[in-house]
């Protein structure tokens, strides 16, 4: 269970992970030593999975998103280890989500544009058999933050899923 100190450490981490310990510590009142050994027990726990940087799209030619929804006739154990296999080689894919409801997975794929999205398609369709794709184009992103919120951390205890890396 996460109490507050760990929320505002959080917090402050989702923002900007470079920010030295020290200065986090002040701003949540505590000194770099606690500050840092919470920090080390939030990443030991796999609550901090790990520390990246975030690119800008458009800088690195990756700046079109496409959102892919995948219906199959196939919910085999087999066919969806090969499904994945498949996804998890193209870089394009940077998010993959098994679905309830009409859309069995949904992909988001960042492109440079339509030609590029287009070999893509042709690449996985040549993997793996889908019996329905739909792809649509974000025109604007509006809103992007991979902040999580955390207003429900301290009153509940997580539930433990299975991920794919």
């Amino acid at each position: 269970m996460l109490d507050d100190m760990d929320i505002k450490i959080l917090r402050i981490l989702q923002e900007d992970c470079t920010r030295p310990v020290a200065e986090i510590g002040k701003e949540v009142g505590l000194s770099t030593t606690p500050c840092w050994r919470r920090v080390q027990k939030l990443e030991e726990a796999g609550i901090i999975r790990r520390r990246v940087a975030l690119l800008d799209p458009n800088q690195v030619n990756a700046g079109v998103t496409v959102f892919v929804s995948i219906k199959t006739d196939q919910h085999s154990h087999q066919w969806l280890e090969k499904f994945h296999a498949a996804v998890d080689d193209f870089p394009e894919v940077v998010e993959f989500y098994r679905m309830s409801g009409d859309v069995d997975y949904l992909l988001r794929v960042a492109v440079p544009d339509i030609a590029a999205f287009d070999a893509f398609y042709k690449k996985l369709i040549s993997r793996i058999q889908i019996a329905k794709v739909s792809s649509a184009f974000a025109m604007e992103q509006m809103k992007y933050t991979t902040a999580l919120p955390l207003q429900f951390a301290a009153s509940s205890t997580p539930a433990k899923t299975e991920r794919a890396e």
